[in-house]
């Protein structure tokens, strides 16, 4: 069926907007000529697929081998096991890698808000069915962080999934009292340090036996989203899940496709 001439119009507008202000797709390089997403082409966009790995059944962090699901489908690694995480489970629904890994760092460090929905497109794409919560909280920013980024992109994410779900948010409740360096510079010893007594709840009696769904962009160690579970635990939350965009994978079991995929690209357009 022919598109409408109300359809053709944004398509149309795009290519003359192109024709006068060229841009190259953030993640290969190539001439934009329409952009469904903001700053990719629609060939590197469709590129970003879910994870699909053997993972631990609580902090979902990937297995090195599916082996160890066979005869124990709810098998905990090594670190849950050892140090149980305040969390009761985490869903970290895609590799962090690009150009996925360019889009959220566009997005949270240069400012790109355009990229917001569709980040939260490929959120709620990849929804776990069993996903159940009474409550959304985004992790919060540091009030000098918020005033330096005039936004925060986990709250952007969550208040996609609310809307989608039918579910409250509130992103005012849980508050980040003390100022750190960032957590992706920093040792695990340090991230612990650096979060200790960072997180606050201020009216316990608003989050009191509920189902709480913590939402972050992306999950590294896991250490931020732990000292917010700790907190509103404290506070009274029956259950604390956490939801984040992607995580770091370890090279070990980063999938063969991404790795073939990656190794035919210009050695100027790999990112860490």
């Amino acid at each position: 069926m022919m598109a409408s001439w109300p359809q053709k119009v944004p398509g149309l507008l795009r290519h003359t907007v192109r024709f006068f202000l060229p841009a190259d797709c953030a993640a290969c390089g190539l001439s934009l000529t329409t952009d469904p997403v903001p700053l990719f082409c629609a060939t590197c966009w469709n590129t970003i697929a879910p994870l699909k790995l053997a993972c631990c059944s609580q902090c979902d962090r990937p297995l090195p081998s599916p082996v160890a699901l066979t005869y124990s489908p709810t098998h905990r690694c090594h670190h849950c096991i050892v140090r149980p995480p305040a969390y009761v489970k985490a869903w970290t629904l895609y590799p962090y890698l690009p150009p996925l890994q360019d889009a959220i760092c566009l997005f949270k460090y240069r400012g790109k808000v355009s990229l917001s929905k569709p980040l939260g497109r490929l959120l709620l794409k990849a929804l776990p069915p069993s996903l159940d919560a009474d409550l959304i909280i985004p992790v919060p920013l540091h009030p000098a962080r918020l005033r330096e980024r005039e936004f925060n992109q986990s709250l952007l994410l969550a208040d996609q999934v609310a809307t989608h779900r039918h579910l409250p948010i509130s992103f005012t409740n849980l508050v980040r009292t003390a100022p750190s360096e960032p957590q992706s510079t920093l040792s695990r010893k340090e991230r612990l340090k650096n979060l200790r007594r960072a997180f606050t709840v201020r009216q316990p009696q608003l989050i009191a036996q509920k189902r709480i769904l913590l939402i972050d962009d992306v999950l590294t160690t896991g250490t931020t989203v732990n000292e917010c579970a700790k907190v509103l635990k404290k506070a009274g939350a029956e259950a604390v899940f956490v939801l984040t965009l992607a995580r770091t994978i370890e090279s070990s079991v980063v999938p063969d496709r991404i790795l073939a995929q990656r190794a035919t690209e210009p050695l100027e357009l790999f990112r860490g």
